[in-house]
């Protein structure tokens, strides 16, 4: 017999969107037959709100998403917060003079716009694959008021990468760093930078306590390392088959990777 599960909780880049782009149709029927259901359907993600809206209105998706790695709970079309936890200003500044002054290439995210000084070739990524359009500003002449949840560093080159590096043993303890991927972008990394109480599992928990759900009442599915979090705390932890070997070790089960429609295999397994 089926354990009575609640809700879905499924990560996005490398789990339901694949090395494309796209999400398969596979995955988006076995989707669409669980949330008629009745069971609520939940993305995890470290992207931006904005970054979500193609994938939000592709399956049809309301209620509340978990965003910039478990910085933010909201549910988006209707502007509703459940939790938010935004980094300090006075280490906001300081990672601005950082990255400044190590020539880091910094990206600032609020819930509703997206923040940098100059460009790069990551910039072209944010427009052609998560259509995101930047804001460019001089980061100085944000207002006190924008509350910054998210800052990210994206890196593909050596050089990059010793940048970041410096900017993680700098802000040690302060900040929390969690590393992702796409499948479309397999030699970039991006780096989440968020407030050191952030995590995915922290994000669920806010997000079932206001819901009335219990963590054993849900199922999780995730293949990166800031997933690890969101595994541990959910009732059932699925990793995809592509996931790195730390993160098939906390799940339950495993599913097919990616590419191969592993979501809807587990739902089909689980829930339907």
């Amino acid at each position: 017999m089926l354990r009575a599960y609640r809700l879905l909780v499924i990560d996005i880049d490398g789990t339901l969107v694949d090395r494309r782009g796209n999400i398969s149709l596979e995955d988006r029927e076995a989707l669409l037959e669980v949330r008629r259901s009745g069971l609520a359907v939940t993305l995890s993600t470290g992207r931006a709100v904005q970054a979500c809206w193609g994938i939000i209105e592709q399956l049809a998706l309301d209620g509340y998403h978990i965003f910039f790695d478990g910085a933010l709970v909201s549910d988006p079309a209707l502007g509703r917060e459940v939790y938010a936890r935004p980094v300090d200003r006075p280490t906001v500044a300081e990672m601005i003079e950082f990255a400044r002054r190590h020539d880091i290439y910094l990206e600032l995210f609020t819930a509703t716009a997206f923040f940098i000084e100059r460009e790069t070739w990551a910039t072209e990524i944010r427009r052609r694959f998560f259509d995101l359009e930047p804001t460019m500003v001089n980061f100085n002449d944000i207002p006190p008021s924008e509350r910054i949840i998210k800052a990210q560093i994206i890196t593909a080159s050596a050089e990059e990468a010793a940048g970041a590096k410096k900017f993680c043993e700098h802000f040690d303890g302060r900040l929390n760093f969690s590393w992702a991927k796409t499948p479309a972008y397999p030699t970039v990394d991006f780096m989440n930078v968020v407030d050191p109480e952030v995590s995915k599992g922290r994000a669920l928990r806010a997000l079932t306590s206001h819901l009335g759900i219990e963590l054993a009442e849900v199922m999780a599915i995730g293949d990166g390392l800031n997933d690890i979090p969101l595994l541990a705390t959910a009732g059932l932890a699925v990793a995809m088959e592509n996931a790195p070997d730390e993160v098939r070790e906390v799940a339950d089960d495993i599913t097919p990777d990616v590419d191969h429609s592993g979501v809807a295999a587990a739902v089909k397994k689980y829930l339907l």
